[in-house]
């Protein structure tokens, strides 16, 4: 992934941390609808507004960027959606790369570098534990996910799970991912339906999904 694109997904990760509740009726970045994929956040979870803080992160970003397309692809990332859990503090974010914007396609061999975006975006405010990953099919999409145990730093008694899972859509390459405080908010999130290019609705990540694959 390019340097700067990778930047400004930490960003909008990072910020998903520190949105605010939302007005009646929130704000949000790209249209997930027009991108070719629906997500069902989970019941009793509040939509969050971005905060004012994304367009600095945005043009920090770009005048990191090494060539105009990356100038390109960080102009391109948008924040779809985030939420959160006001019972676990947990929180969700997604994010999307439209390929319309950007000009070019990804490849699954993209997949992992997106996905590791989102965990590394944590660490200033986390210790995380070692990592697995995994990969899944939701109908003619592959997905890649990773999930690692986390600790707030300077209070290590409250534990927490980042786990984060990115596909390839026909519009834009899309990565979901959750900071949770509990299992059953981990379950809540991963339980949430998805459609991905008008497929079947499904589970955003099944309970397989880091079974290991025979070699």
């Amino acid at each position: 992934m390019k340097p700067a694109i990778r930047m400004t997904l930490l960003a909008f990760f990072c910020a998903a941390l520190t949105a605010q509740a939302p007005p009646a009726q929130p704000t949000a970045g790209a249209s997930s609808s027009d991108l070719g994929f629906t997500y069902k956040i989970p019941d009793d979870w509040e939509l969050l507004t971005t905060p004012a803080t994304m367009a600095q992160a945005r043009s920090e970003a770009s005048q990191a960027a090494g060539s105009e397309e990356e100038k390109k692809g960080v102009a391109c990332l948008q924040p779809v959606l985030s939420a959160r859990d006001p019972k676990s503090g947990s929180i969700l974010s997604v994010e999307a790369l439209p390929f319309a914007c950007f000009g070019q396609q990804m490849t699954e061999n993209d997949l992992p570098g997106f996905a590791d975006a989102g965990p590394e975006a944590l660490k200033q405010s986390f210790d995380l534990g070692k990592s697995v990953t995994g990969s899944y099919v939701l109908g003619s999409h592959k997905m890649w996910i990773e999930r690692a145990p986390a600790t707030l730093k300077n209070h290590p008694e409250l534990p927490f799970t980042v786990e984060i899972t990115c596909g390839l859509l026909k519009k834009a390459a899309v990565c979901w991912m959750a900071v949770a405080g509990n299992d059953d908010a981990l379950r809540a999130f991963e339980r949430g339906t998805v459609t991905l290019d008008g497929e079947s609705p499904a589970a955003l990540v099944p309970p397989t999904a880091f079974d290991k694959k025979p070699s």
